[in-house]
């Protein structure tokens, strides 16, 4: 689709990823006495797949939450597109175009797909709230090109035409974690934050999810933070890797390079063959 999706997802920064679309800076998260993320710090380039791994509890998706400002960091900076947005209400955070997946599904179950991708536009649409509620005039004529738009890029890129007038809940599990990146990428997302997006999936359904997110990211120019167990899936399609250990950052690299750092290696299984072979070296 490279012909069409300009117009949807314009490149979101300067190309060559000279400048970070997003800083990570010292950043300190604590409930009660746990130390949930102690100094982490790393940036993300433009156009790049980032992902980020590290064992149960090491501290993955308090990234993400903090980024969103679900998460209030007791120290540290969040910097998006060289905007510190580490004091933004929500709601202004996914205005500028910070969109996510849930490591579980947040959809509506008995809405239809089409309903649900739609509820990704709210944060840019212009119609005010009465007219929007009575579905008249100006509100009518933006419904109906979201609605367009949507069909024509994001359900034909992920390949869910079949399903967009069925109701979400009784869909299959792999089929709900497209739709909820459906509902992410109709936000029209600068930098798309994927919790655990294979999390759940069958082989087959890996292999499709992992070839929807390079479109994304090769055609439609988005930046992608990736939070991921298949280290098979993190290897093949990421461009950098940030590993974390109980809250702390212990490596940053190439993934081949990430995957034979003794440090990584002894933070998920101990040094020995097991490590290794989970690694993918």
């Amino acid at each position: 689709m490279p012909g069409s999706s300009s117009a949807l997802h314009p490149p979101a920064g300067p190309p060559g990823g000279q400048t970070p679309i997003l800083k990570i800076e010292d950043l300190h998260l604590r409930f009660g006495g746990l130390a949930a993320l102690a100094g982490v710090g790393f940036e993300v380039a433009f156009g790049v797949i980032q992902a980020i791994i590290g064992p149960n509890g090491a501290g993955k998706t308090c990234i993400l939450n903090c980024i969103c400002r679900f998460y209030h960091p007791q120290r540290g900076r969040v910097i998006f597109m060289g905007q510190d947005i580490s004091r933004l209400p929500t709601h202004a955070v996914a205005g500028l175009g910070i969109a996510r997946s849930f490591q579980n599904i947040e959809l509506f179950k008995g809405m239809t797909v089409l309903d649900n991708i739609k509820l990704g536009r709210h944060a840019h649409l212009k119609s005010g709230f009465l007219s929007g509620g009575l579905y008249l005039g100006k509100a009518r004529r933006e419904e109906m090109a979201v609605r367009a738009e949507i069909e024509e890029k994001i359900i034909d890129l992920l390949e869910i035409e079949s399903i967009r007038k069925k109701v979400v809940g009784a869909l299959p599990y792999g089929l709900q974690k497209r739709v909820e990146l459906a509902r992410a990428l109709a936000m029209k997302p600068k930098l798309l934050l994927l919790d655990e997006p294979m999390a759940g999936m069958n082989l087959e359904e890996t292999e499709d999810m992992a070839r929807f997110i390079l479109d994304i990211n090769q055609e439609w120019g988005v930046t992608v933070v990736l939070i991921e167990h298949d280290m098979g899936v993190v290897m093949d399609i990421s461009d950098d890797v940030v590993v974390l250990d109980f809250g702390t950052k212990i490596a940053q690299g190439p993934p081949a390079a990430v995957a034979r750092n003794p440090h990584v290696i002894q933070a998920y299984l101990g040094a020995d063959d097991a490590a290794h072979s989970k690694l993918g070296v």
